[in-house]
């Protein structure tokens, strides 16, 4: 498994736990789902960001030359 593939699933591990200590201390009883979403949507593209940022760039013989 590449480390970026590796990366993302530790983050998606990490959010889903965030996720479940909040509902599990109802946190999210008094937030409307709306922003439960939006919440969401941004932890996954801050998640995809970081992962391809963090990854090892490749070197193909065109960018040697």
């Amino acid at each position: 498994m590449r480390f970026i593939h590796l990366f993302l699933a530790g983050y998606f591990v990490l959010v889903i736990g965030i996720g479940l200590a909040l509902w599990q201390t109802g946190v999210f009883n008094h937030v409307a789902p709306i922003w439960i979403g939006i919440g969401v949507l941004a932890a996954v593209g801050i998640g995809i960001m970081l992962s391809v940022s963090s990854g090892k760039p490749t070197v193909t013989e065109e960018m040697q030359k």
